[in-house]
């Protein structure tokens, strides 16, 4: 079976990026020949296993002369806001892309069409090959998009319902697939997350902290507003640990520069050290999970992070916020996991917070904090059924049969 992937954005530096890459894969090891096609620029290097066939679009240059359209509003990457795309804009995006993706199909002739995001990308390959089996994924920032843009919404709604079949990361975003696109529920498979076992797992000879040691606490993701990462240190002013107790690392790129201006200035005014680490390759960012205590994801809005369990893996007490669907998938496939969830802020256009619903949401993730430092030790949770390899060939077979 010969699969084409595609997706609008990078096919790396963000969690649906990676799972692309990951799928790739676990696709190769299946023995497909495969092809994908996604949105780069020219100083970017991708690097897929031997024989993908790859069809870049190139962003910012003649064809299409602005940065690459991002599903979340702040990219880890200089990005585009699609609720800010003229009509030109989206014009020389459809053609640049679609010119990359017919090239694709015609030369690599793939048996399936896969496209990552329930969104304008893929809702014009649908329409341009209604002969070709196509698939999609839904990552949760397709759905956002589509509740807080009105770009092309009726044509995306009208050419998704017409996709052979969806992929879900958790159940919670099938309900809402159903409900947003008027997709029939029958026709939608609940796939979930899986994790890279040879880069994230346990220290072997880690021995548990002495007191005195410094609590390690980590960040990953988008460093954006959205993301919670400004709630996350202010809620440290909450905290009473010395200041020599107690450090915050943030590994993670940034799309918007007057957030990240804002971030860097509330964490050198913490009380506590912030140590920002950038953006890390998946080796590195493991290699600080090894060194870190605890994983704290404070994001107003999220599908199935990945980060989650790539913490678990490591042996991190985690901290998230309690968004539809993550803790019912986790404690159905990571029972024991030890999250601590916090109940998010209330939102307004999918994932706005009102000022005034800070403050709450800071208290409560302070105290969530204050009882992971307190109960550091982890229990060692069975990941193994979770592995790209598992949900790959899940995926698969689902192509297969179509």
């Amino acid at each position: 079976m010969k699969i084409l992937s595609i997706s609008a954005q990078k096919p790396d530096s963000t969690g649906s990026g990676i799972y692309l890459l990951e799928l790739v894969r676990g696709f190769h090891t299946l023995g497909s020949p495969q092809a994908v096609s996604a949105g780069v620029y020219k100083e970017d290097s991708i690097v897929f296993p031997e024989g993908v066939q790859f069809y870049p679009v190139y962003y910012c240059t003649g064809d299409i002369p602005f940065a690459i359209p991002g599903m979340s509003d702040e990219m880890p990457y200089k990005s585009t806001v699609y609720g800010k795309m003229t009509a030109d804009m989206v014009d020389k995006f459809r053609d640049g892309a679609m010119k990359q993706v017919r090239k694709a199909v015609e030369e690599f002739a793939p048996d399936v069409i896969l496209c990552h995001h329930l969104y304008l990308l893929t809702a014009w390959v649908r329409e341009a090959f209604p002969d070709h089996k196509v698939a999609g994924i839904c990552h949760g920032t397709d759905i956002r998009q589509m509740l807080k843009t009105e770009l092309q919404r009726g044509y995306v709604r009208e050419q998704i319902q017409k996709l052979d079949i969806v992929f879900a990361l958790q159940g919670e975003l099938k309900e809402k697939i159903e409900k947003v696109y008027g997709y029939p529920s029958r026709k939608i498979r609940v796939v979930g997350i899986g994790y890279n076992s040879r880069i994230f797992y346990r220290k072997k000879d880690k021995k548990g902290r002495k007191k005195g040691d410094r609590i390690q606490l980590i960040f990953a993701g988008k460093l954006a507003g959205k993301k919670g990462v400004m709630s996350l240190i202010r809620s440290l002013e909450y905290l009473e640990y010395g200041e020599s107790e107690l450090v915050l690392k943030l590994a993670g790129g940034y799309g918007n520069q007057r957030e990240y201006e804002e971030i860097c200035r509330l964490a050198e005014t913490c009380k506590y050290p912030v140590l920002m680490l950038g953006k890390l390759s998946q080796k590195q960012l493991a290699a600080e999970f090894r060194d870190s205590d605890i994983l704290v994801l404070p994001s107003f809005y999220e599908g199935l992070p990945l980060v989650l369990m790539e913490a678990l893996a490591c042996g991190l007490k985690v901290v998230s916020t309690d968004l539809p669907g993550i803790r019912q998938w986790m404690e159905s496939c990571a029972p024991g996991n030890g999250i601590l969830f916090v109940e998010p802020p209330e939102t307004e256009n999918a994932d706005d917070v009102p000022e005034a619903e800070l403050p709450r949401f800071e208290r409560r993730l302070s105290a969530a904090l204050l009882k992971a430092v307190k109960d550091r030790e982890t229990t060692e949770v069975r990941l193994e059924h979770l592995s790209w390899e598992s949900v790959s060939r899940i995926i698969w077979e689902q192509l297969r049969d179509i």
